[in-house]
């Protein structure tokens, strides 16, 4: 499988620290890509839909583009620099404007005039009309008129955004847009540290479209990568390793921790990515933990299952384990996976839409006050010491993204959360709720003050 990007393609390029996640945010609109002042902060591609005067494109920010990469981390955000070029319909070559023009800055330029797609040259850290004129230099470059902006300020973003949409290619008939197969499932892979979750993305994509590395921490952005699978739309998510709150210190990793819990948060389904050789953590039942709170759905990857079978079949014991550890998502289907060897990534695909299925699901109201209404029947509320008992009215879902069922009742300080639990036990064994978290909510039923 490969991905579709069903919008035309910008891709931002240029060396270190010339300011490309500042002008991605800007094109966007929203801080959606870490900005620090030291080199080498994005190292991944990531990817935003944004719009201009009608025309939706996608805007892709990369690392910082080195002529001459020097070791293995360094080679591998060249690779994602480079693979975003030939996808490119538009290039933007970010140069910044105080530095000057720059040997690597040469370099660069001859890579991207290599390119099938037209490039504009976009000066940045124009911030008066000093550096505007400064900017003239880079025509030197010989890739046309250079753009100058200031992507902190805004500064002559307008502009530019009016000669990239000038420049893109047609759109494409309705058919071919990812609008055609549905609104797209948000999936954030999470998961502690070197779990594998680059690795088992760029496995689902079927490319190396985030860099994976030995070292801990590779991964430091929320990379969203749009994708399709049988006839659906997904946007998957790699996110930055959760570590403990105590150990998150420097501010790229804080930042990036954030960003991890916002992925969490927007998603739709969070795969909780589990390494296979280890026995499940605290830090695993943690990210668990903030996956329930946050009322995603969700599936648990036991990754890197080649180093302990020879074959992908789920190891019972194993499982049981695993569903021990994170008895709080007992709803969460487990698969084993091996990233590397390819096994089990289908399975992910079916699971992912299985889980979404459920959490956007609304369950019918007659069925649903059956249900209740049966194990009301089966086993009545407990007493309070008063010998008053709770009674429970009737039952309605007013919400999905998760499910969430209204108990109106006669009076909610008398709901134990033992028979909570007993009547979510009820809606689950009676509808499909395969990875969603199931809400219940206790409503005082109008007209019932003063008669419990």
């Amino acid at each position: 499988m490969t991905t579709r990007i069903s919008t035309p393609v910008v891709a931002i390029i240029g060396r270190p620290n010339v300011g490309k996640s500042a002008l991605f945010n800007r094109l966007v609109s929203r801080r959606h890509a870490i900005v620090e002042d030291h080199p080498g902060v994005t190292r991944d591609r990531l990817y935003a839909v944004t719009e201009w005067s009608g025309r939706r494109f996608t805007v892709v920010d990369t690392g910082g583009l080195r002529s001459a990469p020097a070791e293995g981390l360094e080679v591998r955000v060249r690779a994602q620099s480079d693979a975003a070029l030939e996808e490119a319909d538009l290039v933007l070559f970010v140069v910044d404007v105080r530095d000057g023009i720059l040997p690597e800055d040469r370099d660069i330029a001859e890579i991207v005039r290599r390119t099938r797609a037209p490039v504009l040259v976009v000066a940045n850290k124009v911030d008066g009309p000093a550096q505007e004129i400064g900017a003239q230099e880079f025509f030197e470059l010989g890739l046309g008129v250079p753009f100058p902006v200031s992507a902190l300020h805004g500064r002559g973003i307008g502009d530019l955004l009016d000669a990239v949409v000038a420049l893109l290619p047609a759109e494409a008939p309705l058919a071919e847009t990812a609008e055609a197969v549905g609104e797209p499932i948000a999936v954030a892979i999470v998961g502690r540290p070197n779990v594998g979750k680059s690795s088992l993305v760029n496995a689902m994509l079927g490319e190396e479209r985030v860099v994976v590395d030995a070292t801990p921490g590779t991964t430091r952005d929320s990379v969203d990568t749009p994708c399709e699978r049988g006839g659906r739309n997904y946007v998957l998510v790699d996110t930055a390793g959760l570590r403990r709150r105590a150990r998150v210190s420097a501010a790229v990793e804080a930042y990036s921790a954030g960003r991890a819990r916002a992925a969490i948060a927007r998603a739709d389904v969070a795969v909780l990515v589990l390494d296979a050789s280890e026995p499940t953590s605290d830090q695993d039942q943690r990210i668990g933990r903030e996956i329930a709170d946050a009322g995603r759905g969700v599936l648990v990857v036991m990754n890197k299952w080649d180093r302990i079978a020879t074959s992908p079949a789920m190891d019972r014991p194993r499982e049981q384990a695993a569903r021990r550890a994170l008895r709080f998502l007992s709803y969460a289907p487990i698969l084993a996976v091996s990233a590397t060897e390819g096994w089990g990534i289908a399975e992910i695909f079916d699971a992912v839409a299985r889980v979404a299925e459920t959490h956007r699901g609304r369950i019918a109201t007659g069925p649903l006050n059956r249900v209740i209404g049966n194990a009301v029947a089966l086993r009545e509320p407990p007493a309070d010491s008063s010998g008053r008992r709770l009674k429970v009215f009737y039952a309605t879902q007013p919400a999905t993204r998760p499910p969430t069922v209204v108990l109106f009742v006669n009076d909610p300080d008398r709901m134990p959360q033992a028979y909570l639990r007993y009547l979510e036990r009820a809606v689950r064994a009676a509808f499909d709720l395969t990875g969603t978290p199931l809400r219940l909510v206790l409503r005082r039923r109008r007209g019932e003050e003063g008669h419990a």
